[in-house]
This record gives structure tokens, C-alpha cells and sequence, in this order.
């Protein structure tokens, strides 16, 4: 089942230069071309982010989530990963260099807990990064505005469990683009905002950033119960947001993979349109979604996950399979897709490309 994920009712908007309504659902024919370099992907067998880092000076933090890599100006060679782990009490974000995107080391940490009684208290999970570009090879760069590195990042307002709602995200900046801290005393996005919508009035959570013709957009995650779709809002300047009127822009589709959540997008420029990586919950599992889109705010979903929980042959996703990072090498003519795998190595990030990796 195809959906317009805006639903009906818009005054159509055309590309003029090619005649296409931007906003129209894109064809079955287009979503199969669209993904199709997007799937077939080989495993590499060893999780390269194990569930037990044992982090010196953070050893109780564990179950590690969230893979987001990108590269620093200035050093040349490297890549660098954050994600996230828990203490069981919340989370800290870490980050972790490498030299060839397979063996990564030197995990230190990249933000912590905020004050107490602030809006991040519960911990920060950065990842939504600002970068030179974000064109789907182009090299995961940072990007600076007024002189330092930008982040968007999730985070919950008190400690003592795993995802405490209600969630917020907030903004941060890092001068060495490996120590983040908030640029914004109060959260960016909260469920008490005049303009938070049914669909999310539970709790808030993942960011990704993208910036486009002098605008930014940030594409999150979201709750109304026990369902999660996925949204958007505008800035001009990082600091203050407004939600896409039409939200949400991914929605859960009755007894598809995505039935009940649509989350995590990580959206990139990919030719003459937008490809949006997501994971849907549904049909028994987590699994890695793909959707399009030729303006960023009216997207239609693949039916079929691009990866389905379950398919490493030595169990490592059995459970889960889900919130991506996409690197394309170009010296290998490769793409590494970090994911968040849950199975029978706890939850650690595994690894799968587009080419075989020895």
C-alpha cells in the first residue's frame, strides 16, 4: 500500500522546469528505481560497536544506539562515530574515531547529563549534525556557523529509566566537533509548544538536520501512545522552529511494516529528489524503511523494507534492525550502513554495505 503522507486537500506545486507536481504520490515504478541501490546489502559479521565497551571512567554504560558518523575538517583520514549507551539511570552520547570506517577506538564522551532540573537532565543523544553537505555520497563534514560545530539532539528531562517521557530536543555546538554543549537553555522542540500536534503530544525524540537553500529542517520522531511517526519543522536560524503545518509527513500504515512506529529519518539529497532512510515497526519485527520525496515536506514510503530484522545470519538483528547511519566511500565505490542491532549480542551497532568488505 502506497500512502501521500500529507494526505489530501493541497493546492498542487509544480517543478517547472520539468512539469512534475512535487507534491503528487510517487509511483510504484519510481519508489522500485528510487530504492533499488539501497538494497542487496552484504553483512560484516562482527558488531563494530559491541554491547560492553567498558569506556574508561563510564563503565556502567552499555547497549549502545544511535550510530551517527561523520568526518571533522582538518583531519584528514579519520571518521568519527557518536552514539549513545545507558547506565540504566539515562544517557550519555560517545564518540569514537576511525581510519577505515570498520574498527573504531579511542571511545571518549561527547555530552553528557544536563543540570538538574533542566530540560536534558536525563541525557543528550546527539547525532543531527550540520554538515557542508548533504548530498547522499557526498563526505559526512562538518559544517560551522558563527565559528563552531552545530548539533541537534534528543534528550529527556529526568533520570532513572530507559526513554522517560516526555522527551525534548534541544541544540548544541562543539568547537573540536567532539565536545558538544547546549547552545539553548530551553528545548527547541517540546510537547508543551503551541504548536505540537496530537500525533506527538506525548513525547519527542530523535532529530535529524538538514539544511537547503538557506533553511533548515529538522525531521523527527514522535509519540501519541504507543505509536510513533515522524515529522517536521522549519528555521531560519537553529534556535527557534516552527512544525510543518501537514505533520506528520511519515504515518503508520494499517498492517504494513511501519504500523506502529515510523521513525528515526535520515534524509539526504539523492539526484533530483530527497531519500529519507527511516525504521517502521511492524509485522513482527524493526526494520529499515525507505521514502521519497521531491520537495521535503510531501514524501510517500516504500511498502518494503530496504532490510528486515532478522536477516544477519549469525542472529546479531533477529530482534531489531534500525536507526541508520549511511556513509558512501568514495575510494571503494562503497556505502556502510551502520544500524542499531538487537539480538543476540544485546544491542550494539552492526554493519552492513553495499559491496563485499573483507
Amino acid at each position: 500500500m502506497l500512502i501521500h503522507a500529507n494526505g489530501s486537500g493541497n493546492s498542487k506545486k509544480k517543478d517547472a522546469a520539468k512539469n512534475i507536481d512535487v507534491t503528487a504520490t510517487i509511483d510504484q515504478a519510481t519508489l522500485d528505481a528510487w530504492s533499488a541501490p539501497y538494497r542487496g546489502w552484504h553483512y560484516y559479521a562482527d558488531p563494530v560497536i559491541e554491547a560492553e565497551l567498558k569506556i574508561p571512567g563510564y563503565e556502567r554504560f552499555h547497549n549502545f544506539d544511535c550510530p551517527t558518523v561523520y568526518q571533522i575538517p582538518g583531519k584528514r583520514g579519520k571518521w568519527f562515530m557518536s552514539f549513545i549507551g545507558s547506565n540504566g539511570k539515562g544517557y550519555h552520547s560517545f564518540v569514537a574515531e576511525s581510519s577505515d570506517l570498520l574498527n573504531w577506538t579511542k571511545p571518549q564522551l561527547a555530552m553528557g547529563f544536563g543540570k538538574e532540573g533542566s530540560f536534558d537532565h536525563g541525557g543528550s543523544v546527539i547525532g543531527a549534525y550540520l554538515y557542508k553537505s548533504y548530498d547522499i555520497k557526498a563526505p559526512r563534514v562538518l559544517k560551522k556557523k558563527e565559528g563552531k560545530y552545530m548539533t541537534l539532539y534528543g534528550c529527556y528531562p529526568r533520570q532513572g529509566g530507559y526513554e522517560l517521557r516526555p522527551g525534548y530536543e534541544g541544540v548544541a555546538s562543539a568547537k573540536d566537533g567532539l565536545h558538544w554543549q547546549g547552545a539553548k537553555s530551553t528545548p527547541i522542540l517540546a510537547v508543551q509548544d503551541p504548536d505540537c500536534g496530537v500525533w506527538e503530544k506525548d513525547c519527542i525524540y530523535q532529530p535529524w538536520l538538514v539544511e537547503d537553500k538557506s533553511q533548515f529542517y529538522n525531521f523527527y520522531n514522535a509519540a501519541n501512545g504507543n505509536r510513533e511517526q515522524s515529522g517536521m519543522a522549519q528555521s531560519s536560524d537553529l534556535l527557534n522552529w516552527k512544525r510543518y503545518a501537514e505533520n506528520p509527513v511519515i504515518r503508520n500504515r494499517p498492517g504494513g511494516y511501519d504500523s506502529d512506529f515510523a521513525s528515526d529519518p535520515k534524509v539526504f539529497r539523492d539526484g533530483d529528489h530527497w531519500t529519507m532512510f527511516y525504521f517502521g515497526v511492524g509485522n513482527g519485527g524493526a526494520h529499515i524503511m525507505v521514502a521519497f520525496s521531491r520537495d521535503l515536506k510531501h514524501w510517500t514510503a516504500h511498502p518494503e523494507p530496504l532490510y528486515k530484522a532478522g536477516g544477519h545470519p549469525t542472529g546479531l538483528d533477529k530482534v531489531f534492525a534500525h536507526k541508520i547511519s549511511l556513509v558512501y566511500r568514495k575510494s571503494n565505490g562503497t556505502y556502510y550502513l551502520y544500524y542499531c542491532a538487537v539480538g543476540n549480542k544485546m544491542r550494539c551497532i552492526g554493519l552492513l554495505t553495499s559491496k563485499p568488505i573483507q
